[in-house]
């Protein structure tokens, strides 16, 4: 079974993030990893893979320093990497995003399985799955905390707050998993050694057939018009109880809306 993941690399989330002159997010100026939420995804293929056969090749579109994704997924034992990288896709949405991994994904050859996070930890959107599937001409089978491949089926089990539900579709089809099917491994000093061997190619729009005009800032949907930075912390007010200290909280609660 061939399986293709799709990660990205994100800005780390306990860095001081922030924005391009532009409004779009600083993905060179802030440290960046592999998107935690698609470590789930890289786990899910390594285990369908090694309880059977095939190959898992990570693919991602982003900046240079989205070869680090790349290199974590390798070093967690994926077999190869794609790593879409052209200057025309900065600032790109949603819609082209999907645009460039479906090419990429049909680039690949003959795929199995095309697997996802449950959304990006920078965008949070988790909506690109869907359009990827779509593009594709493929069944998206979303939001999976359990996942099992057999006989040319895919079946996942969704759960929602009240209830879960089993959901099936043929192969080849696109899912995306959520936090709770697995727990992702950690790369093994072996696994980091191996890493360094295993190849990486890097396509650009023009290897895909894409045309500029159709990625990028100028050509997204929406566009963010204005930031703002979060304002500092206030300290907190501290209340001696002095008999009155319920009625301070009440007051506290109520003046905020809260209560």
């Amino acid at each position: 079974m061939n399986i293709v993941v799709c990660v990205k690399y994100v800005p780390d989330a306990q860095g001081d993030r922030g924005f391009e002159s532009d409004r779009t997010t600083d993905r060179e100026g802030v440290d960046g990893l592999l998107s935690e939420l698609d470590e789930y995804a890289v786990e899910e293929a390594l285990k369908i893979v090694e309880a059977g056969e095939g190959e898992v090749t990570v693919l991602t579109v982003g900046p240079e320093d989205a070869a680090t994704a790349i290199k974590k997924s390798l070093q967690m034992g994926a077999h190869q990497g794609v790593h879409v990288l052209d200057e025309a896709i900065a600032g790109s949405d949603a819609v082209a995003t999907s645009l460039v991994l479906a090419e990429a994904v049909r680039k690949c050859g003959d795929v199995d399985l095309v697997l996802t996070g449950l959304a990006s930890t920078d965008g949070v959107m988790s909506v690109v799955p869907a359009m990827l599937a779509e593009r594709l001409g493929l069944p998206q089978v979303t939001f999976a905390s359990e996942l099992t491949v057999e006989g040319g089926h895919v079946r996942i089990r969704r759960d929602n707050e009240s209830f879960s539900e089993t959901v099936e579709a043929d192969l080849p089809a696109v899912v995306s998993v959520t936090d709770q099917i697995n727990e992702p491994r950690y790369p093994s000093f072996k696994g980091i050694m191996a890493a360094k061997k295993k190849p990486v190619q890097t396509w650009s729009l023009a290897d895909l057939g894409v045309d500029p005009s159709q990625v990028g800032l100028d050509a997204a949907w929406a566009r963010v018009e204005e930031t703002q930075a979060r304002p500092p912390r206030e300290a907190g007010e501290v209340v001696t109880d002095e008999g009155q200290g319920g009625e301070a909280l009440a007051d506290f609660l109520a003046g905020r809306r809260l209560a």
